[in-house]
């Protein structure tokens, strides 16, 4: 699983429309579950259920507060999952590895041509 890190919003937007599978990690540098979910996406990237997969950090200290709000985000850290720029779920606090790997299945399922 590829990792990227938006740095404005333009590169948030960049993403969602460079990247069919997407999972996007809203987060910030003083959250414990945010470490925690750290741990459980890497452990979720080494399995075969992340191929293909594309993961982008948003870090709320850089992008800003306005940016999370215009969003609709409550809490720190929320898991998206976006198909073809269309948010298709949110995860909001940590997620284990097996709850990642639920998600993904039912969400970003691989499309067979």
């Amino acid at each position: 699983m590829q990792t990227l890190h938006a740095s404005s919003p333009d590169d948030y937007a960049a993403a969602l429309a460079a990247h069919p599978r997407l999972l996007v990690d809203y987060y910030k540098d003083d959250c414990p579950g945010c470490k925690m979910l750290d741990m459980s996406l890497a452990k979720f990237a080494a399995t075969d259920d992340a191929d293909g997969l594309v993961l982008l950090k948003v870090k709320l200290e850089i992008v800003g507060e306005d940016f999370f709000r215009g969003l609709g985000l409550r809490q720190t850290p929320t898991l998206a999952l976006f198909r073809d720029g269309e948010e298709t779920a949110r995860l909001a606090g940590f997620q284990s590895p097996p709850q990642i790997v639920q998600a993904v299945a039912h969400h970003l399922a691989p499309v067979d041509a």
